[in-house]
């Protein structure tokens, strides 16, 4: 096959610099590969790809990558139902949200419109949530068919553009307030933003809302540690890291960084976007050159190429080792050797 770099001209210019530490060995040349599926992969993958020692286990020998859909305008939000074996995903421009269902990997529109719906996710009792760009709030899907806000203003203000969430066990339901459905109208409508860019709490019981904390750039994507007694946020903003806090009851408390992503094999730092724990304390980021994960120090240990910006990823499948990664255009999986952690 004809072979190119996988990296965008922007970024062609910092590929040839040294790795940051000598335990990451040299990324091989991207080589081009039919996604159609019609064409023998020779195993492993060449795409997953191991920077330490610690993500071999990971890595299953005789499994490839898939693509399931192109299509899409900008992929986000991925969610696994696991009573339905299906997977919901978002669109945000075409307003529109998926569903690919495992049994005959078929895709169709699941909802439109979507409220230019972002990140989903499952409930413990199996409802979907959803944030919504359009409507500036944050969406239950009941049994009946009727929607439920969940939250839509704070301190008598309303929210920005709710961007991704997750629910506790304790049946709280926790969701970040970036801006970027108001900075215009391709993902929304363009709005001045009113409130501190945010990470919230919504309380399961009482349906109170609490600001958890606004000291972050911007609050993307999130996730709990396996025992939920840690918070991750991906912070696209200025500080472009991913930080943790520790959970204290309904507060979070100790905030600092986690980890600060580079371009494997650059000094480039790039930013996670939607990320997603596993039963390890592995984060696995959608970020360039497709998925990074990070081990629980902070290193990052192994990479998933495609040839796509990845902006979210969740566990889903039967066994919850599926990692199902929704990248601009399209949507992809591939099988690891790790189940997630979290219902959705």
């Amino acid at each position: 096959m004809k072979r190119r770099t996988f990296l965008t001209a922007s970024l062609a210019t910092t590929a040839a610099l040294p790795f940051l530490s000598a335990a990451q060995p040299q990324i091989p040349e991207y080589e081009q590969r039919d996604w159609s599926g019609n064409t023998p992969l020779r195993y492993p993958d060449p795409d997953l790809i191991a920077l330490d020692p610690r993500f071999q286990r990971y890595i299953l020998f005789n499994t490839p990558i898939r693509r399931h859909h192109v299509g899409t305008l900008w992929a986000e939000g991925p969610a696994w139902n696991g009573v339905g074996k299906y997977l919901v995903w978002s669109d945000i421009p075409n307003n529109h949200q998926l569903r690919w269902l495992e049994d005959d990997n078929q895709v169709t529109v699941f909802r439109s419109p979507s409220g230019n719906s972002n990140g989903n996710t499952f409930d413990y009792e199996g409802r979907q949530l959803s944030c919504e760009h359009g409507g500036r709030r944050v969406v239950r899907y009941e049994y009946s068919g009727e929607v439920t806000v969940i939250a839509d203003s704070y301190d008598g203000k309303p929210l920005n553009s709710p961007n991704d969430v997750i629910v506790h066990p304790d049946k709280s339901i926790w969701f970040t307030d970036p801006p970027y459905g108001v900075r215009g109208n391709y993902e929304g409508s363009r709005a001045d933003a009113e409130l501190p860019l945010s990470v919230y709490r919504v309380d399961g019981v009482t349906g109170r809302i609490t600001k958890l904390t606004d000291d972050i750039g911007a609050p993307n994507g999130l996730c709990f540690s396996p025992e939920h007694d840690r918070l991750y946020v991906a912070d696209t903003g200025s500080g472009r890291e991913i930080k943790v806090w520790d959970i204290d009851g309904e507060e979070i408390r100790n905030g600092r960084r986690h980890a600060q992503l580079t371009l494997p094999g650059t000094d480039s730092i790039t930013s996670a976007d939607g990320i997603r724990c596993d039963v390890d304390g592995n984060i696995w980021a959608g970020a360039r050159p497709g998925v990074q994960v990070v081990a629980p120090d902070g290193d990052t240990i192994g990479v998933i190429r495609l040839p796509e910006v990845c902006a979210n990823v969740c566990f889903g499948g039967v066994g919850r080792n599926r990692l199902f990664m929704t990248a601009s255009q399209s949507l992809y999986s591939v099988y690891v050797g790790v189940r997630g952690a979290g219902v959705a």
